[in-house]
């Protein structure tokens, strides 16, 4: 790594600028979680309500809950351009206080209507907080710290539901007096995240002047309009939207999949919750190592492969356990059969948290200031309408019959098809995973000198032509994607050449062998420069001058130079430095 050693991301939470924010959202998805798990497994053991069948009770939570950010996202992203985010926060968690105060009359008695609406209560909170929460980082965070900052964010989101259910399902359990302490605790946690939202800083609105538009459809519409307008962000979006989707077939189902298919008790159900959590916990802080500590979309088609292995393999593991009377956790965890299925549920959430972080991250990077958290309202929009078609689709799926371990592996198989497709026509992904993974596995590789490297605007990295996989070497020295001029040849092979040529690289010859193909590649440079991208000239040495020569003359951008050192028995060494005038 380049520069002056940093501190690993964990130091971000001594920070006032980090710690206050990062317990708000902690305590507010631990509370949103403690009230709706402690309330789906009333309703799935206790409640017994005609209208609210155990087996699609976390279903229509679920879509209770996502309901407000289908309605209201729009007006949040809206307020959070608009206003300080430190005063949105305690205003926020003011509201939190008196939904709490509704689910205190609701759980003491037992009345699921109460409780319904303030789960669509909390489902408003979380709206509201949704673009304050992802705009605020790239506020206070730089770009070497934005993957780190979202990887304990999203570990602290996925703890907080590991607590949060944990806590719900263990106190409901409570004979007698489960309903109140639920209620107890809910008010209690409300109440703190108030006291410590007082301490997060000030984060001063980017559009103070903007007139409110309240017709969410309209205003819905042209967030969706506004993110699209950005190829890479509106792609990072709909995959984070899938990953929710994809979500929250497994987290609604964990209740009923518990009982009627593992043949476990309520206890049985928080450890499943307990995995899945300390999964996606563990694979978003992983992140940052992974990364260097930059953006890296190499990281998403590993943890979308993740995702569909595993999920699949929860079929293979759980579709034919013999039935039994429900067993408490102890006697679950001592039979060897179920081992398989708790690896899957881990694994599958660890792939979960590989593959978002880098996504959440690439919208903040790349989304414009001022339509930040308009363009993150876009996002939970779309979160909330994949989420509530996928618990549509899985209800539909066990109405007709199908499994609960048949829906988890319907839902793999999906998965595989849906990152396949986007795979191919955004290849970008795939290019930088075979860059990662030829760099972990095959060609370590330190890179010196990777702060020379623009963050945005254009820019021109030469160096030698690399052979064969080396040429994605090139791709550690930025977290922006490359757009490479390479050899002729080396694009019409097959494999790396196919992939090259998705990516967009550009095929150069020499002027004396191919002059209008020399043209033509000196052209598409100088385009890609003049777009604001970072072109990568990387052919022969003796017959680079003219063609770096004729694309500075078209389009003056700064020179990078780029080196691969190699020393036997040490890792190579990429030198990125200045090109001298």
């Amino acid at each position: 790594m380049s520069g002056a050693a940093r501190p690993n991301q964990f130091a971000l939470l001594a920070q006032r600028r980090f710690a206050p924010f990062f317990a708000v959202q902690f305590l507010g998805a631990g509370n949103d979680n403690l009230f709706k798990f402690a309330f789906t497994v009333m309703a799935t053991y206790e409640l017994q309500l005609a209208w609210l069948p155990p087996a699609l009770a976390g279903l229509v939570i679920g879509a209770v809950f996502i309901l407000p950010f289908v309605l209201f996202s729009a007006t949040a992203g809206q307020l959070a351009d608009k206003y300080d985010k430190a005063l949105l926060t305690r205003w926020v968690k003011s509201l939190e206080i008196a939904i709490m105060a509704a689910a205190v009359w609701g759980f003491v008695r037992a009345d699921a209507v109460v409780l319904l609406a303030c789960v669509f209560g909390m489902g408003l909170h979380s709206t509201l907080f949704g673009p304050v929460k992802y705009a605020y980082l790239p506020q206070h965070l730089d770009e070497r710290e934005l993957t780190g900052g979202n990887g304990l964010v999203e570990m602290g989101t996925f703890v907080a539901i590991l607590l949060g259910n944990l806590a719900g399902g263990l106190l409901v359990a409570v004979p007698e007096a489960g309903a109140r302490l639920v209620a107890a605790a809910c008010l209690g946690v409300a109440l703190l995240g108030r006291l410590v939202a007082q301490a997060v800083p000030r984060s001063p609105a980017p559009e103070p002047g903007l007139a409110i538009n309240w017709n969410p459809f309209s205003e819905t519409w042209r967030n969706l309009l506004l993110a699209h307008e950005r190829p890479v962000v509106f792609r990072s979006l709909l995959g984070i939207s899938w990953m929710w989707a994809f979500g929250a077939v497994f987290l609604s189902q964990f209740p009923a999949f518990a009982k009627e298919v593992l043949h476990g008790d309520e206890q049985v159900a928080s450890l499943l919750l307990v995995l899945f959590s300390v999964g996606v916990g563990a694979g978003a802080l992983l992140c940052e190592t992974l990364s260097r500590r930059h953006v890296e979309i190499g990281l998403v088609p590993l943890g979308a492969a993740g995702m569909s292995v595993f999920a699949i393999d929860l079929y293979f593991a759980a579709h034919a356990l013999p039935a039994s009377s429900l067993m408490p956790v102890g006697a679950f965890v001592a039979q060897p059969a179920h081992w398989r299925v708790m690896a899957d549920l881990l694994l599958l959430a660890l792939a979960a948290g590989v593959y978002s972080v880098p996504m959440y991250a690439l919208i903040q990077l790349r989304s414009p200031a001022t339509h930040r958290a308009r363009i993150i309202a876009a996002n939970n929009i779309l979160n909330a309408l994949f989420m509530i078609a996928s618990s549509l689709g899985a209800g539909a799926l066990l109405g007709a019959g199908l499994s609960i371990p048949g829906v988890f592996l319907v839902a793999g198989v999906v998965n595989a098809v849906v990152a396949g497709t986007v795979f191919v026509l955004a290849p970008e992904y795939l290019l930088r995973c075979a860059a990662l993974l030829h760099e972990r596995l095959l060609r370590p590789l330190r890179v010196q000198g990777g702060e020379h490297v623009p963050a945005e605007g254009a820019a021109l990295l030469v160096g030698a032509a690399l052979a064969g996989a080396d040429l994605l070497l090139p791709a550690a020295a930025s977290a922006r994607p490359l757009r490479l001029v390479v050899e002729r040849r080396v694009l019409e092979r097959p494999g790396l050449g196919w992939l090259l040529r998705r990516a967009g690289a550009i095929a150069w010859a020499p002027a004396h062998e191919d002059a209008a193909l020399h043209a033509a590649a000196v052209e598409r440079a100088a385009q890609a420069l003049a777009a604001g991208e970072l072109v990568g000239l990387f052919v022969d040495l003796a017959v680079r001058a003219p063609t770096l020569a004729a694309i500075v003359a078209l389009q003056p951008v700064p020179v990078l130079t780029l080196q691969l050192q190699l020393q036997p028995g040490r890792p190579a060494t990429l030198v990125v430095d200045v090109a001298a005038n």
